[in-house]
C-alpha cells in the first residue's frame, strides 16, 4: 500500500493555557499552534502539530520559521509524491535542508498517521508499541516561594502523577527543591528540569541537589552541550538526562561515547519525527539507557504522537503526557485525554490513526490564519 500526498492545509490556532507556565528562559500565557492538516490522493486525512513555539528561547526553531520551511522548501517535497513506508519522509526532508526538525516533524508524523489510517490500524501498533497505558508524569513551573510549589508538587502526587518535574533557575533551586522533598517524604519520584540555566562552573552549587535522591537533573547546561554534561555528570550522584541537547540519534551516540548523561527525553516533534525518535529510543535500548517522553505545551493532537511513541518498550520512566485538563480549558480533541487513579494514561490501541477526533468547529474558531498546499 502506497500513500501519497495531496494536500497540506496549515493552520494557526492561539489556545490560552489555564496559568501561566513559567521555566528558566520565559513564561508562556497562552500557545500559538501550527497544525497541519495532511490529506492523500485517496481521501484519508490526518492532523499533526508543529511543536515549535513563539519565540526562539528553547530552540531556534518558531512557529513562524516553520511555517516558511514548510511552505518554502519541505511540502514541495513531498506533495504529489508516493511513499511505500513512512520511513521514507525524513531522509528526503533532510536532504540538504539543514535544521528545521520541528517543522520536518510536523509533516513527517502526519504521514505516519496517514499510513496508519490507510492500513486501519493504530498509530501505536504502527510503532511497534507494547505498552497499552504509559505512566504519567507532571511538569511544575517554577513558582514565586518554595511553598507554592510545595502546595502544587503535593497535590500533583495526590492525583497519582507518577513523576514530578520541578522546574528550576539560579535563584529557585536548591531552597525549592528541598522545601518539596522534605515536605513530600523520601519516596515521593521528584526530577529537577534546568533547560539549560547554568553553567559548567556551577557544578557544586548543583551539587547540592545530590542529597534529595533525584530522579534525574535535566538538561542542566547549554542546550547544544554534550562535553561539559560529561564533565559536570562526573561530578554529580544524580543522573543528568539530556532533552535539547539530542537532536539526532549521532547525538544520542555521541552521548553514551562522552558519558554526557544517563536518561534521554525524546520529543518526537523535536528531533525530526517519529522515525528518528524510534532510532534514538532503539540506540538507548540497545546500551540500556532508559527514556522517557517529554511533552512542549501541546495541544490534544500532539498529545496523541506522544502517548502512542510513549507505548514503545524502553520508555521506562513517565512521560509529561499530563491530561488535557492540566493545560487546558478545553482541548480541541474528542476525547479529551485522561488520566486515571493510578497515573495511566491509556494508550489508544484499537482505533485506527492517532486514536482521538479533532473538535473541527473549535479550530475553526481557534484559527488566526491559514494557508493550503496542493500539487
Amino acid at each position: 500500500m502506497k500513500v501519497k500526498l495531496a494536500r497540506i492545509s496549515l493552520r494557526e490556532i492561539r489556545l490560552p493555557l489555564r496559568e501561566p507556565f513559567r521555566i528558566s528562559s520565559g513564561v508562556t500565557e497562552h500557545r500559538r499552534i501550527l497544525l497541519l492538516a495532511l490529506e492523500d490522493s485517496e481521501g484519508a486525512a490526518a492532523w499533526s502539530e508543529c511543536v515549535a513555539g513563539e519565540k526562539p528561547n528553547y530552540s531556534p526553531e518558531t512557529i513562524d520559521t516553520a511555517w516558511l520551511a514548510i511552505r518554502e522548501w519541505l511540502a514541495p517535497r513531498l506533495l504529489g509524491r508516493e511513499f511505500e513506508d513512512p520511513e521514507q519522509v525524513f531522509p528526503l526532508l533532510d536532504l540538504d535542508v539543514r535544521g528545521h526538525r520541528m517543522a520536518k516533524a510536523a509533516l513527517e508524523m502526519g504521514i505516519w498517521a496517514l499510513f496508519a489510517i490507510r492500513r486501519e490500524i493504530s498509530l501505536a501498533r504502527l510503532l511497534g508499541g507494547t505498552h497499552r497505558s504509559v505512566p504519567a508524569g507532571i511538569s511544575l513551573g517554577i513558582q514565586s516561594t518554595p511553598q507554592a510549589l510545595v502546595e502544587r508538587a503535593r497535590s500533583a502526587l495526590q492525583q497519582g502523577y507518577r513523576k514530578i518535574k520541578l522546574k528550576i533557575a539560579p535563584g529557585a533551586d536548591i531552597q525549592f527543591v528541598a522545601a518539596v522533598r522534605e515536605a513530600l517524604g523520601p519516596e515521593a519520584p521528584l526530577m529537577a528540569d534546568a533547560n539549560s540555566a547554568y553553567a559548567l562552573h556551577d557544578a557544586d552549587h548543583l551539587a547540592q541537589l545530590d542529597r534529595f535522591g533525584l530522579m534525574m537533573i535535566e538538561q542542566p547546561l547549554a542546550w547544544d552541550d554534550l562535553v561539559r554534561h560529561a564533565a559536570l555528570q562526573q561530578r554529580l550522584a544524580t543522573p543528568i538526562c539530556l532533552d535539547e541537547s539530542i537532536t539526532s540519534p549521532q547525538h544520542a551516540e555521541d552521548m553514551i561515547t562522552l558519558g554526557s548523561g544517563k536518561i534521554v527525553n525524546i520529543k518526537p516533534g523535536r528531533v525530526g519525527g517519529l522515525g528518528q525518535a524510534k532510532a534514538i529510543h532503539d540506540i538507548c535500548q540497545r546500551h540500556r539507557i532508559p527514556v522517557w517522553c517529554g511533552g512542549m505545551l501541546e495541544s490534544g493532537i500532539g498529545r496523541a504522537y506522544n502517548v502512542a511513541l510513549a507505548s514503545l518498550p524502553n520508555f521506562v520512566i513517565p512521560g509529561d503526557l499530563s491530561p488535557s485538563a492540566r493545560y487546558w480549558e478545553r482541548d480541541i480533541v474528542s476525547p479529551e485525554w485522561t488520566m486515571d487513579s493510578n497515573g495511566l494514561v491509556p494508550v489508544p490501541w484499537d482505533k485506527p490513526g492517532i486514536g482521538v477526533e479533532v473538535d473541527l468547529d473549535r479550530v475553526d474558531n481557534l484559527t488566526s490564519r491559514s494557508e493550503t498546499l496542493a500539487y
